[in-house]
């Protein structure tokens, strides 16, 4: 065993996007107040730098900045744009059709930000008032005695890719604190390992979509700043889930990007793909011509809804953010509850620390302080949105209508039915009525839309390459044989940075070749694997997407 340091701290944060960094901040603020001013609160952030891995659509309902930090544009926070006109639209594949907006996606007063400039400035703000923002440390594993939570252990550096120490070699060290809040965003890896062991998860399994995003700069004036654009139909058959954005920028940029529920049936279904499909409506198309694209990225969004949302705490620990599943999927919005969820964390941890019992008994204040706001009565009103659409598009929309009319309860029964994602995808011959799919063509064309690489190239993904994989895949024998004969191998489809290739093996037949350095940490994998033999780990510090305000 190597000899690792251990640092002891007050509180520790696991993450530096807009929950984590929200909890720390107020953490701090609250033991201040308390007369502890001299305490530790550390955020471990495994970017190298934060924001370097945040990405988001990103229209945001300022309702958690403007309570975490009042005078937010005095300080100088990153504003894009402010929502000045919406649309939302239905495609077909020639025609778009302008429809009313649903309430829920009506957006003024909301605010256009490009999310991983927003957190940059949110860590500044965070360390102007005393919390250390560590860059570089990935959280590897959970620290537990017992059932208690007693910090997190950090990523080892300078291993190869032989599993053996290189000259570089650093052991990760032990980081202990009475309360570790966890704030990785979604599908947090130490999170999916302690809602398993600690038993926390919720009545349903967190059902999840995945977003892909391009960034373009188009000729002065094409679409005006603070536009929305939201769109349903096509390139999507009637039975899946999800749909396009379009939001003007400063600098006659626009984010473009599309969403796709991962509970999807056809085993081909490809995010990426989608988006390229998308870019080919006549009116897309339009939209783009002579314009640049700038950047790339995907994530995946936890859309579950309330009924999927983990307990909140255990001993020595909190959730907060996409990693507990603060989401509304029917607003397509995230931050202001990821903050929110951060302040409550923050509240319920400073209360146990000064009171010097970090125990579950303790930390399930936090409950009590979600039930009593206003992110708790946000989410109970769209709490079987997602589920609803599980019956289909136009099944989806009534349950929509009713539920808005209700105040969330579903058509027949509360909660709608719920379950793991990759339990609904379909064999192809379930699906197709043959062992292989029909065959689709290329789509890229080097202009207008793009093939997987191309687009990573502009995302600004980097891997130390001499590092173990960190997509931990458990039989490599599966791929070849089974799944390939039922599935296709789908992995090579629902990954967006073309980590998963089928390649011809030396002795002849199919391997699975795991191109991770490709990987953009959005865990798609690690939800939609049919085998759920695919396992996402931390990789090497600083490792990952390098986003630039995505």
């Amino acid at each position: 065993m190597p000899d690792r340091e251990t640092l002891e701290v007050d509180a520790l944060v696991i993450g530096a996007g807009p929950a984590g960094l929200a909890a720390a901040l107020r953490l701090k603020r609250l033991l201040g107040e308390a007369g502890r001013g001299d305490a530790t609160v550390l955020v471990l952030e495994k970017g190298s730098e934060p924001g370097r891995h945040i990405l988001s659509g990103c229209v945001m309902d300022p309702v958690g900045l403007r309570e975490l930090l009042p005078d937010f544009r005095e300080r100088g926070a990153p504003i894009e744009a402010e929502v000045s006109s919406e649309a939302v639209y239905f495609l077909t594949r020639k025609w778009r059709l302008p429809v009313p907006t649903p309430p829920p996606m009506r957006n003024h007063g909301n605010l256009i930000v490009a999310l991983g400039h927003l957190v940059r400035w949110l860590a500044a703000q965070a360390e102007k008032e005393g919390v250390e923002v560590t860059p570089e440390f990935p959280g590897a594993e959970p620290l537990v005695e017992g059932n208690r939570v007693v910090g997190v252990r950090t990523g080892d550096k300078g291993i190869g890719k032989d599993g053996k120490p290189k000259g570089s070699y650093q052991p990760g060290m032990d980081v202990r604190a009475p309360v570790t809040i966890l704030a990785e965003g979604s599908r947090g890896s130490l999170t999916k390992v302690l809602v398993e062991r600690l038993g926390l998860g919720g009545r349903h399994p967190q059902s999840y979509a995945t977003g892909v995003k391009e960034i373009w700069r188009l000729p002065a004036g094409r679409f005006p700043r603070g536009h929305v654009v939201h769109t349903m139909g096509f390139p999507l058959d009637r039975e899946t889930f999800g749909g396009s954005f379009v939001y003007g920028l400063s600098g006659d940029r626009i984010s473009l990007g599309f969403v796709v529920g991962l509970d999807y049936r056809d085993p081909t279904t490809d995010a990426h793909r989608l988006l390229q499909e998308f870019k080919t409506h006549p009116w897309v198309r339009g939209l783009l011509e002579g314009g640049e694209l700038l950047s790339y990225g995907a994530k995946t969004i936890p859309e579950g809804g309330l009924y999927a949302m983990p307990r909140l705490y255990a001993d020595g620990l909190l959730l907060a953010g996409d990693s507990a599943g603060f989401l509304n999927s029917a607003r397509l919005k995230g931050v202001h509850l990821a903050i929110k969820s951060g302040m409550l964390a923050a509240e319920a941890a400073a209360a146990a620390i000064v009171a010097g019992d970090p125990s579950a008994s303790r930390l399930a204040r936090v409950e009590d302080l979600f039930r009593e706001s206003w992110a708790w009565r946000e989410l109970r009103r769209v709490r079987n949105f997602h589920q609803g659409f599980r019956g289909g598009f136009y099944r989806g929309v009534m349950h929509a209508g009713l539920q808005l009319a209700t105040g969330g309860r579903g058509l027949w029964k509360d909660p709608l039915p719920g379950g793991p994602d990759h339990e609904r995808m379909e064999t192809l011959s379930r699906r197709f009525g043959s062992s292989r799919p029909p065959p689709r063509g290329k789509i890229a064309d080097g202009k207008l839309t793009f093939d997987k690489v191309s687009d990573l190239y502009v995302s600004g993904t980097g891997h130390e390459e001499d590092q173990p994989a960190h997509l931990r895949v458990a039989d490599l024998d599966l791929c070849a044989s089974r799944c390939a004969e039922e599935y296709g191998n789908p992995c090579q489809s629902f990954c967006p940075a073309n980590v998963y290739e089928m390649v011809d093996a030396p002795g002849g037949g199919r391997r699975l070749q795991v191109n991770a350095a490709n990987c953009v940490h959005c865990k798609t994998c690690d939800i939609m694997d049919p085998y759920q033999v695919i396992t996402w780990v931390t990789p090497e510090g600083g490792g990952g997407p390098g986003y630039d305000g995505m």
